[in-house]
């Protein structure tokens, strides 16, 4: 088999129960194609920023929960069933201790380093931490402009403080950190900007701010999405051109260097407009990584739109459109095997 490594990413999530069954499921299905392996986003992390809904603002004693999913976990199921929340009245500063983020990676890594001094996980792999962007993390939960712009630098700060919190306990050479990118991308789509401002500009100014925050050892990856609650984006993208300008924009403003950017791919797209805005990447040094791996169509589908984009990018990885989080996990197994597969045969292709 090709040992091309890095030539596959997990973008975050899988549909297990603990970090040290992710580790180990991930690593030997695919460890030869992994640079990074993330935990999973095990628990209240499997539907990506419930956890900070569920954990952070729910009982936070500045904070009124206005609605909340109709669902025992308090986990959403679907757009239109999510938390709302609303600060208390007369509130002019919020702050908030703690995300949990750095809590759950310490937490992981600490498996992860075991596993890989086992040769359970393969030398050289370093360890993923997924997160939303400050904006992504709270502002679909606060629906009052007013309250946003208070929550907005409040919640900022306390993720750099987590960021800073991981990159003091996880050696650096350990460490690979993706910011996903999602509400920067939605509003531009949907036309409803998230907080006043030109919404490029102020993506191009967080990017340089959380970007600075990871020292040069980490690895730094960014995942662009269009949604993926109940497996359906929000907006399906009418082609890649978004997605590689706001890539751009984070290769521009990053301060340093960007190691991968991963960018989506719908199932039914398998036509060269979609894919010809790979040729405007800007990618410098940064691996591509490529949404286009579909569990419906398996192995033939996903290298059909393989080879449509190699028209447009000679050289890329693949992976699914988002994380795999909120998949049955009984079809784990099979996207993982469709992983190798197509990784292995595009390896084939190009030697």
């Amino acid at each position: 088999m090709p040992q091309a490594q890095g030539d596959v990413l997990l973008v975050g999530s899988v549909p297990l129960e603990s970090a040290r069954e992710v580790f180990t499921t991930c690593a030997a299905a695919l460890g030869p194609h992994l640079e990074t392996i993330p935990d999973g986003e095990v628990g209240p992390r499997k539907t990506w920023i419930q956890c900070q809904a569920l954990l952070v603002f729910n009982d936070h004693p500045d904070i009124e929960t206005v609605a909340r999913p109709n669902t025992p976990d308090g986990l959403a199921r679907a757009y239109e069933d999510n938390w709302a929340f609303r600060l208390k009245p007369g509130l002019e500063t919020i702050d908030f201790p703690e995300l949990h983020y750095a809590r759950w990676a310490i937490e992981s890594h600490a498996v992860f380093r075991e596993l890989r001094d086992r040769g359970e996980i393969p030398a050289g792999v370093r360890f993923q931490i997924s997160l939303p962007t400050p904006l992504g993390g709270f502002v679909t939960f606060f629906p009052a402009p007013r309250d946003r712009k208070l929550v907005s630098p409040a919640y900022e700060a306390a993720m750099l403080r987590e960021v800073a919190e991981i990159c003091a306990r996880v050696p650096h050479d350990d460490l690979a950190i993706q910011w996903d990118v999602c509400i920067e991308i939605l509003e531009v789509v949907t036309g409803a900007s998230a907080l006043p401002g030109d919404p490029f500009e102020r993506a191009a100014a967080q990017f340089d701010r959380i970007s600075r925050a990871i020292p040069s050892g980490a690895s730094l990856g960014f995942h662009f999405c269009y949604g993926d609650l109940a497996h359906r984006h929000l907006v399906e993208p009418d082609t890649l051109a978004l997605s590689v300008r706001m890539a751009n924009l984070a290769i521009a403003n990053s301060g340093r260097r960007v190691d991968w950017v991963h960018l989506p791919v719908p199932i039914a797209r398998n036509d060269d407009a979609y894919f010809a805005p790979l040729r405007d990447l800007d990618r410098t040094d940064a691996k591509v990584f490529l949404g286009l791996v579909h569990l419906q169509d398996g192995v033939a589908g996903s290298i059909a739109r393989a080879q449509t984009a190699r028209r447009h990018l000679t050289h890329f990885g693949i992976a699914t459109e988002c994380g795999l989080g909120r998949r049955q996990p009984e079809t784990l197994a099979e996207v993982l095997r469709i992983h190798r597969e197509v990784a292995d045969r595009l390896a084939d292709i190009s030697a």
